[in-house]
């Protein structure tokens, strides 16, 4: 039965597919010329002319890497950080004398720490490898000469015939030649590409359309010649010449890679396009080194330690110079325990310029504790200013309810949409008000209307006035009849074999363009009478009624402004009788215009279009929700409150956008009433226009308002279209592909310095998601979708982040963004806490954590420069070369991992309350300069207090109960232990939030320290050398030890103390605002509480 209706089925006759039709135009001329130089043989592979021209395979890759370049590749990108570069100098000559340590200390943390990235990276890329695996090994029917035989994707050449079911992706850019209908119309969905979901129709030439089997195609040869391989979706200029005959191709006969064949049982097609050529290729980007501004701040930082560090070695060698030089005086060495007379230059008094040189080169490996080796931030979600979000499964459920219609005056449905109850919830009504009448009658019936039935997909239509066959009672029920006849009969949905009560024979269909923002069907009745079926935007329907078809204008135009309020997407109905006469005439004229083979064709079609479409009689408007997905408006509300832009890019057309961006303006809040809406091109006159009115309007109300971008390549406007957009409150750009996307967010990122955060689910998103400072991508329900599994994977594995719905946005930006931007780490340093026990920092993606690292090793590494002064330069370490590679491993590594992981400023509730927040990480408050040098001088300062109260404590007096002084070793181990309690206690200073498990790890981390000096020190002295039985025996009992360690902690720690209780009550930030805004209403309820419970109140 199937496959008798779809012999019968000849579509192109109706005006909808014959329009498709290409015709010889001009801009086929262009053929052999630049960029229209492509040659296909099709289904001749034996033509020697195939091999010269060398065309791409379909192998495609997205990965970063590959086998060869993967080493050299990775290590460039681990060693454009300034710290890594040090490091690697610093671990060369570590191999010398020069090195006042041993240079496997040095070399094993910078290994792991630059293998362990990676790693990460090679795990990332095979991942994406392996979607390509997946992609290039589909199955294809490919043509051999005789039959079709399934072969890998990866395996298809330009020119090879193919054939595609059902459901299947095309696995390159295919000229269509036939179809399971037959005249060669297919339906095809290009969601991966546009971002549509609504089906596009296709159509072969005629000339081709009847190769249906294998027998046909194997006397069939044909050339084709078109356009070079470019990234433009939306046009393809070509001739196929067969038979002796050329037939001019367009983008109607061009089925593209990676969408997909609909409600068509197969097609046939010759690759013209594949791999890296293919359209969807050309618009994919290559996947980018991303470095966020804190990292790159990052890399300033560590140059101005690197300034410092060579600035006290510098100034280390000139005091050396001038020390050696003061060694050699009356013929007697002054140093002789450095052995200055040997032949090695290093202690020289004769050469001293020479060895102050090489005594310079062992200050720059002496002090490399100063430089974190690791502290670096890959991505940062914490400054995001303008978030670019695709639309389409990404803000939109891609489902429209019917829920509303307005006939004969009267508004029938009972369905309350997701706008109607934001703006309840606003005004905080207990009940949405209806659109509907309330009448009392109406209302004993609501129960009925919303009973609990099965929802059908596409139709959340309830009214009991017209369901169940109640329509027949209500007044004027012939016009609700042919109010849903219209309805019936005026769509392009497939033909399906169906029983039906009455039949309509199709004559014409006109079909919806946005230029027309109508569609009209003519049908002739069992009757034989001839009706014109029409939808259409109001803003074109209304001034085509006749006089007598405006009966129930005013309530109908009020009711669409009522559904527009309400987000909905509204057409309105009519219809018209015609005559004979008048039909035979105009069918006339209307075939001499769409068979024309002027530039002018579609200008004749639609002015043919007009004259038939007239003196129409109003039926009333149909609402369509096109639904959000849930949490949408309250996720993109916090964003706004918290200071975001938020553009969407999507590749609907203009009409869709505007719907959406309506939907936006009433259930998020987000556009305000008064502001204006501007619809715009990319026209240079259009733009400057714009222009020139905002600065008229700049005085007196700004120039607020939403802007809808039909995107195009043009360099010269970027400055014209970039200025006017970010004057807008938001920004809808549509008809964007896959690269506009791309290019779009690349002209934000640059132009403005702001942070981006590009948000998408489909494979048309993944250049948008790699251009971004920070791609997100989404999952959502169709990341469960077997058919769609790939380009939901290729967004997420093209992402930084992934969740599952956009609502979820708002408490990763706003919460964890905001912890994260305090102090919290990073989700890569639990991929680097394996390696702690190797590592010398751990990888971090807090302010605090950055400046606390800062903080913490000028506070050790200037200890080492005060005590090289106090030992004449000598170039010899305070400390055991053990203690130097422990620090940060385990004695001050674990405290900053409890302070990030529990420590919280404010709670997650008070971050999606005050949204506001957000802008600490905007704004930059805690990551400044002042801030971040700050640090770096309380390092310092904390060092002297270290150094000077150790030395000054135990100088003068007996440290032993048998009198002796302390020694070197009894100063290291004073020092040392003075440096660990003071960077361990700071974090309780720093802390907002004090748990058990901080205490724990901070006063363990001190605990261990004593755990290693007591194993370490019991070994012999010739492997503990400095460390033997030192706190046992020496330290440990002497009451002086432990209390300098209070005194000089105390000291330490209180200029930090003082400063913060000074900033927090003077000069509060926003989180030192909520603190005690909170704080003062928890006080408030207490006392409530306290009054509740005394007798008598």
């Amino acid at each position: 039965m199937k496959g008798k209706l779809r012999k019968k089925i000849h579509l192109s006759k109706l005006y909808s597919f014959s329009r498709t039709h290409s015709s010889s135009t001009r801009e086929h001329s262009q053929l052999g010329q630049k960029g229209y130089t492509r040659v296909v043989y099709c289904n001749d592979p034996e033509n020697p002319e195939v091999d010269k021209l060398s065309y791409r395979d379909n192998y495609v890759s997205t990965t970063k890497y590959n086998v060869l370049n993967f080493i050299p590749k990775s290590l460039f990108e681990q060693f454009r950080r300034v710290a890594n570069i040090y490091f690697l100098v610093v671990a060369l000559v570590s191999f010398s004398p020069l090195a006042p340590y041993s240079a496997p200390s040095i070399l094993v943390p910078l290994v792991v720490v630059v293998g362990a990235t990676m790693v990460k990276e090679a795990i990332e890329d095979w991942r994406r490898r392996k979607q390509d695996i997946e992609a290039n090994n589909r199955k294809v029917k490919v043509y051999d000469g005789h039959t079709f035989h399934e072969t890998r994707w990866k395996k298809l050449r330009v020119g090879d015939l193919v054939r595609v079911e059902k459901d299947e992706f095309f696995p390159a850019d295919l000229v269509l030649l036939s179809s399971s209908y037959e005249d060669g119309i297919c339906y095809v969905e290009t969601m991966n590409l546009d971002g549509e979901t609504n089906l596009k129709v296709k159509q072969s030439l005629e000339v081709t359309s009847s190769l249906h089997d294998e027998k046909s195609f194997r006397n069939f040869k044909a050339v084709i010649k078109c356009e070079d391989p470019n990234d433009n979706l939306y046009t393809f200029i070509g001739s196929l010449y067969y038979d002796g005959s050329e037939y001019p191709l367009s983008l109607q006969q061009l089925l593209l890679r990676d969408s997909k064949l609909r409600n068509t049982e197969y097609v046939y097609g010759v690759a013209v396009f594949t791999g890296h050529d293919t359209k969807v290729m050309k618009n994919a980007t290559d996947p980018p080194s991303k470095r966020s501004k804190i990292e790159k701040r990052m890399d300033k930082i560590i140059f101005t330690l690197l300034g410092i560090l060579v600035l006290i070695s510098f100034v280390g060698s000139i005091f050396f110079s001038i020390e050696t030089k003061e060694d050699l005086g009356g013929g007697r060495y002054k140093r002789w325990y450095l052995r200055p007379d040997t032949p090695i230059v290093y202690f020289d008094p004769r050469r001293a310029s020479l060895a102050a040189f090489f005594h310079f080169l062992t200050d720059l490996m002496l002090y490399g504790y100063l430089i974190p080796i690791s502290l670096y931030v890959s991505i940062e979600i914490v400054k995001v200013d303008t978030i670019l979000s695709d639309k389409t499964g990404t803000l939109t459920c891609n489902s429209m309810d019917f829920v509303k219609c307005s006939i004969v005056g009267t508004v029938y449905g009972r369905g309350v949409t997701e706008v109607e109850q934001a703006i309840a919830k606003r005004k905080r009504h207990q009940q949405p008000q209806e659109l509907a009448d309330t009448s009392p009658d109406l209302e004993e019936h609501k129960d009925d209307a919303t009973s609990s039935k099965m929802p059908i997909k596409g139709f959340n239509f309830r009214d009991e006035r017209l369901m169940n066959g109640h329509w027949v009672k209500e007044p004027h029920s012939e016009i609700i009849q042919q109010f849903f006849l219209t309805l019936a009969i005026c769509h392009t949905a497939i033909p399906r074999c169906e029983y039906r009560d009455r039949s309509y024979e199709l004559l014409h269909v006109l079909e919806f363009s946005s230029l027309r923002k109508r569609m009209s069907v003519i049908v002739r009745n069992e009757e034989g009478q001839l009706v014109l079926h029409c939808k259409g935007a109001d803003s074109v329907m209304f001034e085509r009624l006749s006089k007598d078809g405006q009966m129930f204008v005013a309530e109908t135009k009020n009711h669409i402004r009522k559904f527009a309020e309400a987000g909905l997407r509204t057409m309105v109905v009519a219809y018209r009788e015609i005559g004979e006469e008048e039909y035979r005439t105009w069918k006339v004229e209307f075939f001499e215009a769409k068979t024309s083979v002027t530039a002018d064709r579609e200008t004749l079609v639609d002015a043919a279009a007009e004259k038939i479409e007239r003196d129409l009689i109003l039926l009333g408007a149909t609402a369509v929700e096109d639904k959000l997905q849930k949490g949408v408006p309250d996720c993109i509300n916090k964003l706004a409150l918290a200071g975001i832009k938020i553009w969407v890019l999507t590749g609907d057309k203009l009409e869709t956008a505007v719907n959406i961006g309506r939907s936006l303006q009433v259930s998020c809040n987000l556009l305000r009433e008064g502001m204006k809406q501007i619809v715009i091109t990319l026209d240079k006159a259009d733009l400057t226009d714009l222009q020139k009115e905002e600065d008229k309007e700049a005085d007196c109300e700004g120039f607020s308002g939403w802007q809808f971008f039909e995107s195009r390549s043009h360099g010269d406007l970027e400055n014209f279209f970039l200025d006017l957009a970010t004057d807008c409150v938001s920004v809808i750009c549509c008809r964007s592909s896959p690269k506009q996307k791309a290019l779009v967010t690349k002209l934000v990122k640059r132009r403005t310095g702001r942070t981006t955060l590009a948000i998408g689910d489909g494979a048309n998103d993944v250049g948008m998601l790699q251009e971004a400072e920070v791609g997100v991508g989404i999952s959502g329900v169709e990341g469960m979708q077997v058919v769609i599994f790939l380009c939901i994977t290729l967004a997420i594995m093209s992402s930084d982040f992934a969740i599952a719905e956009f609502r979820f946005w708002s408490r990763l930006l706003l919460v964890h963004g905001h912890w994260c931007y305090r102090l919290n780490l990073y989700d890569e340093s639990i991929f680097y806490l394996s390696f702690l026990l190797c590592t010398c920092e751990i990888m971090t993606d807090g302010e605090l954590h950055i400046c606390y690292f800062f903080y913490k090793n000028l506070a050790y590494g200037f200890t080492l420069f005060w005590f090289e002064a106090y030992s004449s330069f000598s170039g010899q370490p305070a400390y055991n070369d053990w203690y130097m590679s422990f620090y940060n491993v385990f004695f001050t590594s674990l405290p900053v991992i409890a302070l990030g992981v529990f420590d919280r400023d404010v709670s997650a509730e008070l971050c999606l309350k005050y949204p506001i927040l957000h802008q600490e990480g905007v704004q930059n408050m805690l990551f400044s300069w002042p801030r971040i040098l700050g640090w770096m001088l309380y390092g310092i300062y904390s060092s002297i207090i270290i150094f000077f109260f150790s030395t000054s404590s135990i100088y003068h007096q007996a440290f032993r109960r048998d009198g002796r002084v302390a020694g070197f070793e009894v100063l290291g181990v004073l020092l040392y232990s003075c440096v660990v309690w003071t960077v361990n206690c700071q974090i309780l200073v720093c802390s907002n939030y004090i748990t058990w498990i901080q205490h724990f790890f901070i006063w363990g981390s001190i605990a261990s320290w004593y755990v290693f000096l007591v194993i370490y020190g019991s070994l012999p002295p010739m492997a503990s050398t400095t460390a033997y039985k030192v706190l046992v025996e020496v330290c440990a009992p002497s009451p002086l030890y432990w209390f300098t360690i209070l005194i000089v902690v105390v000291c330490a720690l209180l200029p930090y103390f003082s400063y913060k209780v000074f900033w927090v009550n003077f000069f509060p930030m926003y989180h030192n605002l909520i603190q005690s805004t909170e704080l003062r209403r928890g006080e408030n309820l207490d006392s409530q509480s306290e009054l509740r419970t005394k007798p008598g109140v």
